[in-house]
């Protein structure tokens, strides 16, 4: 397949993708849709994360401080909220943000949440491995234990060779000396 047809094919699945012959599933929505859970989720904790730093909360205050001041002192005109009113649309666009902040803020725990269980059956799993490790090495020290009774041991030896040098010791010096060709033999 040449490199125009394949240009031809995308096309066409391009086209049909977007006519009412296609099934829903495979017809593109007028909403955009997250590939995945993980990519919402991913965003959810990152407006979390944002929203949970000492920038945010002084980027906030910042805008309030600024936003109360132009309303105070700002020639009447130029106002667009009322300090009479108790700065409606402040009020209104605080609970906004608080009303979008309060769920994002929630998926992300739950998602830490999941991750914190995973993160408990894998320990559980590797203290599992590791008790059964430990309890195999165990198992090997005592055999080579009672293995080691039946071995001799380095002060066995020794003790075994001073008793033979004891008794080379003891035996007659004629041994020796025939031994070195003094013999009286004739």
């Amino acid at each position: 397949m040449t490199a125009r047809d394949k240009d031809a094919v995308r096309r066409r699945a391009t086209r049909d993708s977007r006519s009412l012959s296609a099934p829903k599933g495979l017809r593109a929505g007028l909403l955009p849709r997250f590939s995945s859970r993980d990519r919402f989720g991913r965003f959810t904790e990152a407006v979390a994360r944002g929203m949970g730093t000492p920038w945010f909360l002084f980027a906030l205050s910042v805008f309030v401080a600024a936003w109360i001041t132009w309303n105070v002192l700002a020639p009447e005109r130029l106002r667009f909220d009322s300090l009479a009113l108790g700065f409606t649309a402040l009020t209104l666009i605080l609970s906004l943000q608080a009303s979008y902040a309060a769920p994002l803020i929630l998926l992300a725990q739950n998602r830490q949440d999941d991750r914190d269980r995973v993160q408990i059956e894998q320990d559980r799993q590797r203290a599992e491995r590791n008790l059964a490790d430990t309890e195999y090495l165990a198992r090997e020290v005592v055999s080579l234990r009672l293995a080691m009774k039946e071995v001799a041991t380095k002060d066995f030896i020794r003790a075994e060779l001073r008793a033979l040098l004891d008794e080379l010791d003891r035996e007659p010096d004629d041994t020796t000396d025939s031994e070195h060709g003094e013999g009286t033999s004739r």
